[in-house]
């Protein structure tokens, strides 16, 4: 105590009026600097049942596709034809590989390593077209596939 003493005065207390603009400052920092990605989905899918799933370790060197039908902006299903949605776009086959040249370009090294595709598809997709899908992947040399599943109820 006799430290904060001089001369019989006592130290004035810490003045606190600034602090919640600082902590203000310190949460918009953050919330600008967060990345949190958020695809609209384009399409309707429901996907296949299974067992022995396994979560997503980390998410944020994942790329995913969606197949399924395409919806208009309430969430009605437009027609019976399924389609390709990346990222907030419905694309067709061809531009999946400019998709991956792309996330590889932007990616830093440690996600690169870590890239994974993750495949949300309908339970009803042809499985010519995921086939299909699995080879554009593989002359981009993502070769980490991952595919979408509700865990199954039934033993």
């Amino acid at each position: 105590m006799s430290m904060f003493r001089r001369k019989g005065k006592r130290m004035p207390e810490l003045n606190t009026a600034s602090l919640p603009d600082l902590i203000f400052t310190i949460l918009f920092f953050f919330l600008i600097v967060t990345h949190m990605r958020h695809d609209e989905i384009k399409v309707k899918y429901e996907t296949p049942k299974g067992k022995k799933l396994e979560k997503l370790a980390r998410q944020s060197s994942t790329s995913y596709i969606y197949i399924g039908r395409p919806t208009d902006n309430l969430g009605n299903v437009k027609s019976e034809e399924m389609v390709i949605q990346l990222n907030d776009k419905l694309v067709t086959l061809n531009d999946i590989s400019h998709f991956i040249a792309n996330e590889r370009r932007t990616a830093s090294d440690e996600d690169l390593n870590r890239m994974v595709v993750d495949i949300k598809a309908d339970k009803n997709v042809k499985m010519g077209l995921i086939t299909d899908i699995k080879q554009l992947l593989r002359k981009q040399n993502a070769l980490k596939i991952r595919y979408s599943a509700q865990e199954s109820n039934e033993d």
